[in-house]
């Protein structure tokens, strides 16, 4: 094996595990409509992954409908651009009745 190829892997693995330690916290009910909007705290489409497995998750559904999905996020992104103020949390609940 070459030493620089040696040097390469060594490098990767250190650096790899310091990104790996470097991971923030969000708390989702203090993010704002136009936060979520903006992309502010993170990409809007990843969080809004994340919470429909959240909502889901609370619901005991394991079945993930990714059409009815595509048509939520943009219900949502067009609910947030009108109550841009809303807690997130609160935005969901009230254009999808997600406390049913």
């Amino acid at each position: 094996m070459k030493p620089s190829f040696i040097l390469l892997a060594l490098l990767i693995s250190v650096f790899g595990i310091s990104v790996a330690q470097a991971q923030e916290t969000i708390d989702i009910a203090k993010i704002t409509s136009a936060q979520f909007l903006t992309g502010q705290i993170t990409d809007s489409q990843t969080l809004s992954i994340w919470l429909s497995s959240y909502y889901n998750g609370t619901r005991h559904n394991t079945v993930v409908d990714v059409s009815a999905f595509k048509k939520h996020w943009l219900d949502m992104s067009d609910y947030c651009t009108s109550h841009r103020d809303m807690n997130l949390m609160e935005a969901i609940e009230n254009a999808f009745g997600a406390k049913k």
